[in-house]
Order: structure tokens, then sequence, then C-alpha cells
């Protein structure tokens, strides 16, 4: 996203074990975005939409050398999205404050591979596909560890009630019930090879051993594991996840298994391609199964402070649900105008 503005404020902090905030800074970003949206099989209506989505971001620094950072994100159209605090102090790595901003624990690594512009699932046709996530999209605490071996980077995140709704300060959440505390590791490699960042990452989320409509067996376990490697214009990735959901019924789902592989070239300064493929299998504990298949082709063509991107898209079993009716193609244009 691109800065809009930048305004100048003034950061007091007191007595936090002797230090003190220096002035910070305050931040707008955002971006210019159209849309055109085409999918069949769905009633499109006006294919005509807008990135209207505003992020607020301050910053400032402690006199030990902390910096600290606060990122609120507006959605399209200024609905509450997610936010963050995230302190970072010399040799100690980071400790960030997320809720509900996505992209910590395994989250990070839902879908890593290489395209030109969005995930295969990441365009205006909706595929229903369900990936890793961990605690990484509930409110939690992660730690990023500070750069111990050259070109690797570790993170682990908890959270003490993953089921739980977002709060605000003073406010506590109360209990849902239905699921307990969870961890996740994770971790990714860019110096064992030039070119080549591999990257893993576990998740335990606990869950009651109960019996009923919404029994389950156990704690919830998810895992994610691949590699991108660029060669020259060429870089290519792949990677497996399962999300084992521990259910007890035999019509609910036990896990979703996925393999996802992509490949982009980029053919000038300007101009890039890519191809991506996301298969993901929904079992059941009835021992029935339903593989759903995500493909995106993907252009994007920049000149000068304008990008023009498309994805001719396609989805197989939508939602995990089979028959032609859940079998669509979609097209997604985008404008993107920097400033």
């Amino acid at each position: 996203m691109n800065k809009l503005t930048k305004i100048g404020v003034s950061a007091l902090c007191g007595s936090l074990a002797s230090v003190a905030a220096n002035a910070g800074s305050m931040e707008v970003l955002g971006g210019a975005t159209a849309t055109w949206s085409s999918n069949q099989g769905t009633a499109t209506g006006n294919p005509i939409g807008m990135n209207s989505g505003l992020t607020f971001k301050g910053t400032g620094e402690l006199d030990n050398g902390t910096t600290f950072t606060l990122t609120i994100t507006g959605a399209d159209q200024m609905g509450y999205s997610s936010g963050s605090i995230n302190m970072v102090t010399p040799g100690m790595g980071s400790i960030k404050i997320v809720q509900s901003a996505g992209g910590s624990g395994v989250d990070r690594y839902d879908d890593m591979m290489p395209t030109a512009w969005e995930e295969t699932n990441g365009t205006s046709l909706g595929t229903g596909l369900q990936t890793v996530a961990g605690v990484g999209t509930t409110q939690n605490i992660e730690w990023t560890l500070p750069e111990i071996v050259e070109g690797m980077s570790a993170h682990i995140a908890y959270t003490p009630r993953a089921g739980a709704s977002v709060t605000n300060d003073k406010s506590a959440s109360g209990d849902t019930g239905s699921s307990g505390s969870g961890y996740d590791l994770a971790a990714s490699h860019s110096g064992l090879m030039d070119g080549l960042n591999v990257f893993a990452g576990v998740s335990t989320i606990e869950q009651p051993t109960t019996a009923g409509v919404l029994g389950t067996t156990g704690d919830r376990t998810q895992y994610v594991l691949g590699a991108t490697y660029a060669i020259g214009s060429v870089t290519v990735g792949y990677q497996y996840s399962r999300d084992n959901h521990a259910s007890s019924q035999d019509s609910a789902t036990s896990y979703y298994q996925n393999d996802a592989f992509g490949i982009a070239f980029n053919v000038s300064d300007n101009l890039s391609i890519s191809y991506g493929s996301h298969k993901s299998d929904r079992a059941t504990n009835a021992a029935t199964s339903v593989e759903l298949e995500a493909e995106s082709l993907q252009i994007a063509y920049t000149m000068g402070g304008m990008s023009v991107k498309i994805a001719e898209s396609s989805v197989d079993n939508g939602s995990y649900t089979s028959g032609t009716g859940q079998d669509r193609d979609g097209t997604t244009l985008a404008l993107t105008l920097a400033f």
C-alpha cells in the first residue's frame, strides 16, 4: 500500500521500567485500485469494485532502542478489520499483540506460492477453500525470535482462548466453551541455498473431549511444510498442509489436506505471469471425501505508476460440494494507481 499522508505526533509514556518514549509519527496508508469482476454461475450484478480501505500506522521509540508500532486496519468501506501492537527490542526480537489481523503464527504460511498478483483463491471467484490458520486469526501474542542463524526467522504465537471474540482494552471475552488455549510454531530459512526458501509450521488448539453435535475426540492440530525456489526470472513453489479437526461426528469434517503449486515468470521489468493450483481434500468421519481444486492464471503489467492485473480463475467442487453446479470460472481485472 502507498503512503497518503504523514502527521507528526508526540508520544508520552509514563514510568515503564524507567524507559521513556521519544517523539513518534502517524501515517495513513492506502491504495487506489479499481476492479471488474465476472464470475460464471453466480449473479454478478454490478461488476465494478473499488479498494476503499485505509490503514493507520503509528510508530515511536523508547530510550533503550525499543521501537513500537500500532497498526489499525479499516477494511473496504472503513469497517474495522484488525489491529496490532508490535514492540521490537534490540537483541530480543519482537513481541506483537495481534487483534484478528491474521498473518501471525501458522497463518503466515497459508499460501506461500509465487504469483504475479494474488493467491489462487484470492480473486473475485469464491472457492470456499480451507487452508491452515492456527491461532493467527484470533487475538494472540507472538514472539519473533532474534535472528540466530543468518536467513532464518522463527515465531511463537499463543492465545489463551482460540474461540473467543475480539475485545477492547479493559475487557474480557468470556468463555465460549468451544476451544481452549492454542500455540503455533513457525519458521523459515532462506540461507540454505541461493534462491531457496523453506518454511514449516505446526499448531495445536485445545478442544474438550465431548460427545454430541459438536463432539470432539481431542485437540485440533495443523501442519504446513513447503518451499519456493527462484532461479533467474522464474520462481516455483510447492507446499503441503493439513488441518485435523478431531471431530467425533460421522458427517463432520475429519481433516482438510491441501497441496498447492505455483510458478511465476518475470518476462521483463514490467510484465509478469503466473499459474497456481491448489487442491484440497475434505474428509469426513464417515469415510467420504470431496476434492476441491482451484486454479488461476494471472498477468500483471506495470507502466510507470499504473499497474494492470488480470486473473483467469476456475474452481471445481467449490465449497467442497460435488456436482457441476459448483464448477465455475471467473475473470478479475484490476487497475492500480500509485501515488
